[in-house]
């Protein structure tokens, strides 16, 4: 039993005109039918994998905040920052670590969830701000020169203990008291 219905409809593929000859019929031809099954299922096939993407990515920030110390590398996954930049913080004070040996350095999570909490300045260690006269400090040779130790050795020290350092023209003193104290 065939119909005698024409009916003019918009084909939802390629959007041109076609009479039809049913008031279900969504497409011009088989064609068009086709390849929007085909565009259908293809949608679906991408929106499930990223899906998938999305919770595979998901599922190690997932166990990090499952675990109670975390290693720089993890505390830079969480952040979603450098490894430098984790250690930064941990020099500067914003985060608190403990160093177990080399290699060896871990932060407690209780920590990085202080970060987001209360205060949103970081904790700068405030520098001390004593002023030294040129009389009472060595230069960087001088050091060297009676203590008997290389530059590299000194530019340690200064860095390590956190040496002020005052440059005036082309020479660096530091303070003779820090210097005797360290080196004696």
């Amino acid at each position: 039993m065939s119909s005698k219905i024409e009916v003019q409809r918009i084909c939802q593929y390629c959007e041109q005109e076609f009479t039809a000859r049913t008031t279900v019929t969504n497409y011009c031809s088989h064609k068009c039918g086709s390849a929007a099954y085909k565009a259908r299922k293809r949608a679906e096939k991408v929106k499930q994998s990223n899906t998938e993407t999305t919770r595979i990515k998901s599922q190690p920030i997932e166990q990090l905040k499952a675990k109670e110390f975390l290693t720089i590398r993890e505390v830079a996954q969480l952040l979603n920052c450098s490894v430098r930049s984790a250690y930064y913080y941990i020099e500067n004070g914003t985060i608190s670590a403990v160093n177990l040996g080399q290699r060896m350095t871990r932060v407690k999570r209780s920590e990085i969830d202080k970060l987001f909490q209360g205060n949103s300045q970081p904790q700068i260690k405030e520098a001390e701000t004593i002023q030294y006269d040129i009389k009472d400090c060595y230069t960087l040779t001088e050091v060297q020169d009676k203590y008997k130790v290389s530059e590299s050795t000194v530019q340690q020290l200064i860095k390590r203990n956190s040496i002020p350092k005052i440059k005036k023209g082309w020479y660096a003193y530091v303070p003779k008291h820090i210097i005797d104290e360290l080196l004696t």
